[in-house]
């Protein structure tokens, strides 16, 4: 942001009534975000898993084309779509909870600041915290809707609210967190890298222009910044990725292949060299650009409505 918006910033009602109004517009805005994030990208994300997720001794597909054409034949486009439930809701409350707590955090910088710009770091930390409180949700979403996602048969889960019972009923609250602790690892760097990225750019774009509010962005720059976030998340975590699906793909029990988080990565590494971390990169990184343009052009667009 320029110094012009961040004196607009420093002016915000940071009073308890004041914060809880705009914490309250950011969680709408947030929402209409997450919303448009998993409309847009579900289809990306579920080719993306079940290439990560396949066998390497009996792959199912041989490549991501191989994958969106045995998908189209077998299940038709709903395939693309299986465990949309659960993100649709979950992840609009994960996006809400990112965007309050970084919209917080960047007002508690800038006063602390006293109106200066925010510096680097400040605007990686806020994207960051705000990734480990939404790790939260995000953990057991992502870890239903994976499960959903590499589902291809007419057994197991019938949709997410059985998954979620038979899981809880078996497991307990610790199998819905199955894979929790690299998912906050996962967070904390991605959205400290996604939120900071956009950020910056912003920043610079309005100090280029002279704009004196974001709100002056053109769409178009919006949606470019966007995908350039999610670009600069995905380049960075995507290894954790892969083993984050790989642990909440896994069995339960005696029956798992993999003991921890790091048991994977050795496992992995073993069998699969290098290239087993990077499984599926390509719909990921098609993704990204899309998805992450809409999921801030939904925010910015939402809350130029709201304010």
């Amino acid at each position: 942001m320029a110094a012009t918006d961040i004196a607009v910033m420093s002016e915000v009602d940071v009073s308890e009534n004041g914060g809880l109004v705009q914490s309250l517009k950011d969680c709408a805005g947030g929402t209409v975000g997450g919303i448009m994030q998993v409309l847009v990208g579900q289809p990306f994300d579920t080719v993306k898993v079940r290439l990560q997720t396949q066998s390497t001794t009996n792959p199912v597909y041989s490549s991501m084309m191989d994958c969106v054409r045995k998908t189209r034949e077998k299940e038709g486009l709903r395939g693309f779509y299986k465990g949309t439930t659960t993100p649709l809701v979950g992840i609009g409350a994960c996006v809400s909870i990112q965007f309050v707590v970084v919209e917080y955090m960047k007002r508690r910088f800038t006063q602390d600041n006293h109106g200066s710009p925010l510096t680097n770091a400040q605007m990686y930390m806020a994207g960051a915290a705000g990734g480990i409180a939404n790790s939260v949700v995000s953990g057991p979403v992502e870890h239903i809707r994976t499960r959903l996602q590499v589902q291809t048969g007419g057994t197991g889960y019938s949709g997410p609210i059985d998954c979620i019972r038979q899981i809880y009923r078996s497991h307990g609250i610790q199998g819905i967190y199955k894979g929790q602790g690299i998912t906050m690892a996962r967070e904390f760097q991605g959205y400290g890298a996604y939120f900071f990225a956009y950020e910056w750019l912003v920043r610079r774009s309005m100090e280029k222009s002279g704009l004196k509010s974001r709100a002056e962005l053109p769409s178009w720059e919006v949606c470019l910044y966007g995908a350039g976030a999610g670009y600069a998340m995905w380049l960075t975590i995507y290894p954790m990725d892969a083993v984050k699906s790989k642990l909440q793909t896994d069995a339960f029990g005696a029956a798992r292949k993999y003991a921890s988080t790091l048991d994977c990565v050795k496992k992995t590494m073993a069998a699969e060299g290098v290239a087993g971390f990077f499984r599926g990169v390509g719909p990921c990184l098609l993704r990204a650009a899309p998805c992450n343009a809409a999921t801030f052009m939904g925010f910015e667009l939402a809350m130029r409505v709201i304010n």
